[in-house]
Formats: C-alpha cells, structure tokens, sequence
C-alpha cells in the first residue's frame, strides 16, 4: 500500500482544522448536517447522472483504490524478464513454461504464454497493446468521475449558500437567529470548495497517476516479450527496458 493520499488527504484537514483553531473558530460549528448533506450527497447524485451505472459501480472501486494501492514499479520487472531471456536464449521459448508459474505478473505472463504458444509476434503485441488501450479507457473513466464531481462541488456549495440567504431574508423580523442562518449558508460553499480540492480532485490526480504507473508496467512488459520472442541478448534487452522506466526507477532495475 502507497499512503500518499491517505497521508496527505488527512493533512490537509488537520491543518485546516488548527487554522480554524487558531483564529478562534470551533472546528464543531463546520459540521452543520444540511449544508454537508447538500453538497455531498447533490455533487455525488449529479455525477454520477453524467455517466452510466457501470461507471459508478467502479467510481466506488476506483475510490478505494486511490486509497489503499500500491504503487506499482516497473523496475521489478526487468530482472524478471532478463532471466526469462536468458534461459529463452539458452534453452528455448518452450522451456519458459514452467518459469512462468513463478512469476506473480498476469499481464507479463498472459504475454510469454502467447508467445510460447507460437503466436504471431505481431499479433501478440496487438493483443497485449488492446488490453493496455482498455484499461487506459477504463481508468480514465473512474478519474473522470472524481474530477467531474471537484467542478460540481463548489457551484453545489454556492447553490446552498443562496438557499441560506433566502432563509435569512425570510428572517429579518427576528435578528437573533440571523447569525446562525448566515453561518449555515456559507458553511455549503466552505465545505463546496473544500470538498473538491482537498477530497475530488486529489482523488482524481491520484487515479491518473495509478493508471501511467501501471500502464507503464504492461509496456515495460510487452517489449520484453518482444525482445524474449526476437532472440534478443538478455544484455540489450536489460538496457531497453531500463530505458522505458520512469524517472527515478533506474537505479533500482540497473
């Protein structure tokens, strides 16, 4: 499990909560049931309106793998695909049969399974290419659905403000109560405009960047079962796979 989002998702309430606690707010008075239920429960009901069932069903999935995944690293995967190469080179594509039980890669293995069985090299790259088009599709659908939901928020949250003040004009008679409606209205924009930049849209980001991490892993792995079914030397098919790796995973696939 990577903790970024967690991590920073909790800080950044934590320190809003001490700011509010510094200039002699009470962080209680924000957690006013009606202005939360609004923009919550509205910006969710709008979102997910724009989509399809389907589409929501995998937001809830999506939200809970923004949250508790780990980040996956291409770079664990070249020493993996260079032993594959080796003993390919060594003893032939049909000998990789039972190595492949030991690998804990679907994708890497789908592919090597593919090409043992004799497929077309061209064919085998359009399958695996397919399913990494697929999955692209899929994830940018579920970061979709978080950011759509961080640009209805603060307008859900103003809607809710202008809902308040009508209840403070109808209101004006009885000056004692004005103070509390008027704190109720802008609590909706407050909580409109935090909720998409501290919740949606991190969300979101964190989706996106999930989606090139592994989508990167499966292209790492596909020119690796290029290289294994060409007969490529382990040696250069180390150098091209390092060279696909992300900024910062070098050092450790070298």
């Amino acid at each position: 499990m990577d903790p970024a989002t967690l991590i920073g998702l909790v800080l950044a309430f934590v320190i809003i909560i001490v700011s509010n606690v510094m200039e002699g707010g009470n962080p209680a008075s924000m957690l006013l049931l009606p202005p939360m239920l609004l923009v919550f429960g509205a910006t969710l009901a709008i979102t997910f309106a724009g989509g399809t069932v389907a589409d929501g069903k995998h937001a809830v999935k999506a939200f809970k793998r923004a949250l508790t995944a780990k980040a996956p690293n291409s770079a664990d995967l070249v020493p993996t695909v260079v032993s594959l190469a080796e003993r390919a080179r060594r003893d032939g594509l049909l000998a990789l049969e039972d190595s492949l039980r030991e690998i804990d890669d679907p994708f890497l293995v789908k592919g090597m399974t593919l090409a043992i069985d004799g497929t077309d090299p061209d064919e085998v790259r359009e399958i695996l290419e397919a399913e990494v088009y697929a999955k692209r599709s899929q994830d940018k659908h579920a970061a979709k659905f978080f950011g759509d939901a961080g640009a209805y928020a603060p307008t859900i949250g103003i809607v809710g403000t202008v809902m308040g003040l009508v209840h403070v004009l109808e209101n004006l008679a009885e000056p004692e109560k004005l103070g509390h409606l008027i704190a109720a209205a802008f609590l909706a924009t407050l909580w409109g405009v935090m909720s998409a930049n501290a919740i949606w849209l991190p969300i979101s980001s964190r989706l996106k960047r999930l989606s090139e991490l592994e989508a990167n892993r499966m292209e790492v792995a596909i020119e690796g079962v290029a290289a294994i079914q060409a007969g490529s030397n382990p040696r250069v098919v180390a150098q091209k796979l390092i060279s696909l790796l992300p900024a910062g995973q070098h050092a450790e696939a070298a």
